[in-house]
């Protein structure tokens, strides 16, 4: 293990991490609000030990190997986490103890969205822009973004992009250098916001609201400026405007390089993944505003579009809200809840166990059925007329294993700490997913949820957003061998 490497990295990293820290300053002089000292603060500690791990070891050159890469990765968002949660804990207009401030920051930049915060309308602007750039952070996944910048420091990026990247199948790269490849996720990631951020602008949000929600809605995060989250605007255009992002955001980026390319868009429908993603989004809809409607709870015309929009919002995990979905009737919250873990596709910014994995977990699973019929016949799983190697399809099954493990460990663990098991349960399914909104106990906001139960999530939204094994492998006695 090349320590001095790492901590060289993580420093850098932190430093970087640290110049972000400013915009909020910006903000807080833009509205004469009194919060500088506090990010300022924030900043020079955030600033000064990136610098003290970093420079040490500034002029140390290597390749990184894989397990670096799991390693710096793991770390990073462990410390970069717990250096986030410094404005909120300074910030006087706020002041969450320790371990609020840092669900807040871990559930900022893992893009899960769920908040101990209430009151959320009568914050400073400074605090309301620097949750949803956590987001905005969070999505893009600021270890790509680092890999940019990875040719000055003489090692290379591929393990940590690797590492970083959701989805079955991390070997692929959507340019020949991975280099080019961060330029490129990070130029499109930054046209998305933007052109987010407008329509919003033109729906009738004011330039902070549109330039914040996009934020969080490229990111599929969900952090919103008021306690009623989008519902808060009343407007069906910005419903609208929000579904379409958010399914384009629960997208793989990849085929979005693809489309920026070749200047079409006839591949998204060719690609197993994407349309089966959309057609489950449509049936899953159907079911849902079917359901509000038939049982009288809305109109037709408000059923079409709640129903709509909070079934995109969750299984996009992004969690934003138009209306108290909890309280609608019987199976519909879970129903919900349980779209959170297909999730989006695998290449987004989105959570879930990704719509890619169930395609082939269900192919797989027909096969078996065949096989049973047929013991002798051979079918292979195919994707687009392309053999899945039998590596893929197992590594999905153990994926699944694993994750279903993990849940239910999770799950239990939080009854242990006194939460009834709707609560344990949702809020392990909103945390492990990285989709935010609970049901029971946590249906409105996590702040009332004991310090313990907060502690478990925490470390479920990192396990979940670094997709379970980047962070199960450092618990193993192989990785540490020579």
């Amino acid at each position: 293990m090349q320590f001095k490497i790492i901590s060289k990295i993580l420093g850098l990293m932190l430093m970087i991490f640290s110049l972000t820290l400013l915009t909020p300053m910006l903000i807080a002089s833009l509205y004469g609000e009194h919060t500088h000292e506090s990010f300022f603060l924030s900043f020079a500690i955030t600033f000064s030990l990136g610098m003290l791990m970093w420079l040490p070891y500034s002029r140390v050159k290597g390749d990184l190997r894989t397990r670096d890469g799991f390693l710096i990765t793991t770390l990073f968002w462990t410390v970069l986490s717990l250096v986030g949660a410094l404005p909120f804990i300074l910030v006087d207009a706020i002041h969450l103890h320790f371990t609020d401030a840092v669900f807040e920051s871990i559930s900022g930049l893992t893009t899960t969205g769920a908040t101990v915060i209430s009151g959320l309308d009568d914050l400073p602007k400074s605090i309301l822009y620097y949750r949803q750039q956590l987001h905005w952070l969070g999505g893009i996944g600021i270890v790509v973004i680092a890999i940019a910048i990875m040719p000055m420091l003489g090692v290379g990026g591929m393990q940590l992009y690797k590492a970083e990247t959701p989805g079955p199948v991390k070997d692929n790269k959507m340019t020949p250098r991975i280099t080019q490849t961060a330029k490129a996720l990070f130029t499109i990631y930054l046209a998305l916001t933007i052109v987010c951020s407008f329509s919003y602008w033109l729906a009738g949000m004011n330039v902070f609201d549109a330039i914040t929600h996009a934020f969080s809605t490229i990111a599929t995060g969900g952090f919103a400026n008021y306690d009623a989250s989008i519902g808060y605007f009343n407007s069906p255009t910005i419903m609208i405007l929000a579904i379409f992002f958010m399914m384009i955001s629960g997208i793989s980026f990849g085929l979005h390089y693809y489309a920026w390319v070749k200047g079409s868009v006839i591949h998204y429908w060719r690609n197993s993944e994407s349309k089966m993603y959309l057609n489950m989004i449509v049936a899953a809809s159907v079911i849902c505003c079917g359901y509000l409607y038939l049982t009288h709870t809305m109109s037709l015309t408000d059923s079409l579009l709640h129903g709509t929009f909070h079934l995109v919002s969750i299984m996009t995990s992004t969690g934003f809200a138009t209306d108290n979905f909890s309280a609608w009737p019987t199976f519909l919250p879970v129903f919900l809840i349980v779209m959170s873990f297909f999730g989006a596709c695998a290449g987004s910014t989105g959570g879930g166990i990704k719509v890619g994995r169930m395609l082939i977990l269900a192919k797989q699973s027909l096969r078996e059925i065949y096989r049973l019929i047929h013991p002798s016949a051979i079918f292979p799983i195919k994707l687009r007329n392309r053999t899945v190697p039998e590596r893929v399809a197992d590594s999905v099954w153990a994926f699944f294993g694993v994750y279903l493990a993990i849940f239910y460990f999770l799950v239990m663990l939080l009854q242990l700490t006194g939460l009834d098991y709707l609560t344990a349960w949702s809020c392990t399914a909103a945390a492990l997913n990285n989709m935010g909104p609970g049901l029971g106990d946590a249906a409105a906001h996590y702040g009332e949820i004991n310090s313990v139960a907060k502690w478990l999530l925490s470390a479920a939204m990192i396990i979940g957003r670094l997709e379970i094994f980047t962070v199960l492998v450092l618990f193993t006695p192989m990785f540490w061998r020579r």
